[in-house]
């Protein structure tokens, strides 16, 4: 591994093999043939749009739009193409902070291949000899993404209808048992940006990152059996299992290789692809739709 590995790794698709998925005359999302095949098969709700499908013309709300994803996310879980329904629902969206076109279930999303936003928050103090340690989860053994792998101390997606520091408060609190005070701390730093095919679809996500440190005292606990424990390591230590293994949850490699360039870790002078990191970091998805 390296660390632009990492990076090359959620940025690998090709746009070939997808077809556009539209609501009114706006792209949203990249859907996989058969993902296609099942849509059109619900004539009330969709219709074909080239080689690609959108939402039928009759739906011009809100509502409407989101009720034919809704029935699109049932007929996929009811094919196979997606294992279930997260009952958690994004908005569809091009750009972060236009109004949402619809909501869509959280467990369709990558099937539709729509944008996803969510949260990391890097926990970490400052050790006696100066240096930087980060409290890293462990993910649960029954997690269906990436069980097992090493975490960020607190991650989620974004859901419709929440602010980010609101869904940052819940979700440190759920993953971490972090007080609502220490969790009013926690500074936005930056977003990254990657585009991954996955198993059923395209990923286009956006992770908007913040760092929070951490007083001596605090020792996170996980309240949802989404974390099977907490570990303190030293930065130096995380740094070289990302640069040489695949321990790290996929886009948690991102999250920790830009805290560790904001915070010197990595530096132009030692690291031969410390420009294309960075750029790999902060790359555009304004070319999708």
């Amino acid at each position: 591994m390296s660390y632009l590995a990492h990076i090359q790794r959620c940025n690998a698709h090709d746009l070939g093999r997808f077809l556009p998925f539209t609501i009114g005359a706006e792209q949203v999302g990249w859907i996989r043939p058969a993902v296609r095949d099942v849509l059109l098969g619900i004539h009330s709700e969709f219709e074909a749009a080239g080689a690609g499908v959108r939402v039928a013309a009759r739906h011009a709300s809100f509502d409407g739009r989101s009720a034919a994803l809704t029935a699109g996310a049932a007929a996929l879980v009811e094919a196979g193409v997606i294992r279930g329904l997260r009952t958690e629902r994004y908005g569809v969206t091009n750009a972060w902070g236009r109004p949402p076109l619809a909501a869509i279930d959280r467990g369709a999303v990558e099937a539709f291949g729509c944008r996803a936003y969510g949260v990391h928050v890097n926990g970490w103090r400052r050790r006696p000899d100066g240096g930087i340690a980060m409290w890293i989860g462990v993910r649960a053994g029954d997690k269906a993404v990436e069980p097992g792998k090493r975490d960020n101390m607190v991650a989620g997606g974004q859901p419709l209808g929440l602010g980010l520091m609101a869904n940052l408060a819940k979700e440190a609190a759920e993953e971490a048992d972090v007080p609502p005070a220490l969790a009013a701390q926690a500074r936005p730093v930056g977003a990254i940006a990657y585009v991954m095919a996955g198993q059923v679809g395209l990923k286009p996500d956006m992770l908007f990152c913040y760092d929070l440190e951490t007083p001596a005292d605090f020792t996170p606990r996980n309240t949802d059996g989404e974390m099977e424990r907490f570990e303190l390591l030293a930065l130096e230590d995380i740094a070289e299992a990302i640069r040489t293994t695949d321990t790290y949850k996929f886009n948690v490699n991102l999250v920790v290789l830009d805290f560790m360039i904001r915070h010197g870790v990595l530096d132009p002078d030692t690291c031969p692809d410390y420009a294309a990191i960075v750029a790999g970091l902060h790359r555009s998805q304004s070319a999708l739709c």
